[in-house]
């Protein structure tokens, strides 16, 4: 009797664990886990943070409005601090221990091209929301930031423009990575090509978190008194931005002397300089905060109630920018195409993907290429006002194609539009 009263008991026992590991499993099945690998201290966690907190606004928006496929997206967000071999192992834990089916995440195209071996190796699928040097074109990757004829080169056809300042020398201004260094490989060839001369390109770069700008403003400067119109492209990236700014306006290089269009600096990193002196410097980007029309009017009060309801940093005062539009499109882009594909497997979704389109905040339908991977996006420019925001004083009359192989770069029209093993 004894020995079948403690049968009994270890067989009760044993079917409560296993219903409660099938409850487990059945609630773990009920739901889609999405990465968010974004660094949220280091340098870059001054641009990265409020991209963690608009996939977190769309994932709750989506799953507010039935989720994708009927089951809720479950946010898994890690920290890779700005540190870019942690990226690719912090990319490898979404991927093999939390069983993400996508991942939205990096800015630096050197933290892309970290994770970049990973998301090949496990058949991965990675949401890229930065404007970039291109040069790159891969199956796990859908690119929703610009390609240099989508960002740089309009730029500097702009500054070069009568409309721009007609500018003659250019000061090619980064931080000392990759994106910087190729997209200033391409900017040279394209000046080249427009009959600007070696001696009127001056070329200089920072590391990551460099904070001591008055050499190189100085520099800038003296450059600028030789007699031709100059101009200063900035691709510095992260928070080395507010030492530039504040040394900029401490010199009174101003923009109506040397203008700076930049093309990593939005209304988010413009929070913390004042902005006052820099009235009249220049970014380039495919969306601003400013612009006027519905869909943005919804975006930019969908992310102020989410701030005061998450009770961020500074609420009554959030600001929108283009990657947090880019993130928004691409989240979006990834419903659309699980729910076409009726799959979340990444060989289908990728095939989804070819052609979607979204009513983005910039006021544009956005088309994602049938083949290339990056999206059909406008390009505006826009001046710095007193209050951290934008006047567009240019852009383009619609969405403009993605060239992610330069023309500039010898040997890229032999290059195909689309990526291998598709």
């Amino acid at each position: 009797m004894q020995r079948r009263t403690v049968l009994k008991l270890f067989l009760s026992l044993a079917v409560g664990t296993l219903a409660g590991l099938t409850a487990h499993t059945s609630y773990a099945a009920d739901t889609i886990k999405v990465g968010i690998l974004h660094s949220l201290s280091g340098t870059m966690a001054i641009s990265e943070t409020a991209l963690k907190e608009t996939a977190l606004m769309t994932i709750a928006d989506i799953n507010a409005k039935g989720g994708v496929l009927g089951k809720q997206l479950e946010p898994v967000v890690v920290d890779p601090a700005s540190n870019w071999p942690l990226f690719a192992e912090k990319a490898r834990q979404l991927l093999t221990q939390d069983k993400v089916a996508v991942v939205f995440g990096c800015w630096t195209s050197v933290s892309r091209k970290s994770v970049l071996p990973v998301f090949k190796e496990l058949n991965g699928l990675l949401f890229y929301p930065l404007q970039y040097e291109g040069e790159e074109l891969e199956k796990n990757v859908f690119y929703t930031g610009a390609a240099p004829n989508q960002q740089a080169i309009p730029a500097v056809e702009y500054l070069m423009s009568e409309d721009g300042g007609g500018a003659k020398r250019f000061v090619l201004l980064g931080t000392d990575y990759v994106y910087p260094r190729t997209t200033n490989k391409i900017l040279r060839a394209f000046l080249k090509s427009k009959g600007v001369s070696e001696t009127d390109i001056m070329e200089d770069y920072t590391p990551f978190g460099h904070n001591d700008y008055q050499t190189i403003i100085a520099n800038i400067k003296k450059f600028a008194s030789e007699g031709k119109k100059t101009c200063v492209i900035s691709t510095i990236n992260g928070d080395s931005n507010v030492p530039f700014y504040k040394e900029l306006g401490n010199a009174g290089l101003k923009a109506t002397d040397v203008p700076v269009v930049a093309f990593s600096v939005g209304e988010e990193e413009l929070r913390g300089v004042d902005t006052k002196p820099l009235v009249g410097h220049l970014a380039a980007w495919n969306y601003f905060m400013t612009l006027k029309n519905g869909e943005n009017t919804k975006f930019i009060t969908m992310y102020q109630e989410w701030a005061k309801k998450q009770k961020l940093p500074n609420a009554e005062k959030v600001v929108t920018n283009d990657p947090m539009e880019a993130t928004y499109i691409g989240l979006h882009m990834w419903k659309q195409a699980v729910e076409k594909a009726k799959s979340t497997d990444v060989d289908k979704v990728i095939a989804a993907m070819s052609g979607q389109s979204f009513q983005a905040p910039s006021g544009f339908s956005i088309k994602m290429d049938e083949k290339n991977h990056h999206l059909h996006k406008p390009v505006f420019i826009g001046e710095i006002r007193a209050d951290g925001q934008f006047n567009v004083v240019w852009k383009t009359k619609g969405p403009v194609k993605a060239e992610p192989w330069s023309p500039y770069i010898p040997g890229n029209d032999q290059k195909k539009d689309e990526p291998d093993g598709i």
